[in-house]
């Protein structure tokens, strides 16, 4: 697997690692109030998260020339 798709995986885990490392009560509370929203909402808030995604790795492979 190319090196640059592990290197960004571990830069999410990272920024996903400083939530609740940093934040604790906050993280969970957020937590707390996303476990209640309807599953309609939440799969809208993922597909966005994952277009937001596609959008970003074509712009850096684009500019990476790759």
């Amino acid at each position: 697997m190319n090196p640059t798709i592990w290197m960004a995986l571990g830069l999410v885990l990272v920024l996903e690692g400083l939530g609740p490392m940093l934040f604790p009560t906050v993280w969970r509370k957020m937590i707390g109030s996303l476990a209640t929203l309807p599953d309609r909402l939440l799969r809208r808030f993922g597909g966005g998260l994952v277009v937001a995604g596609c959008v970003i790795y074509y712009m850096l492979r684009s500019k990476m020339g790759a």
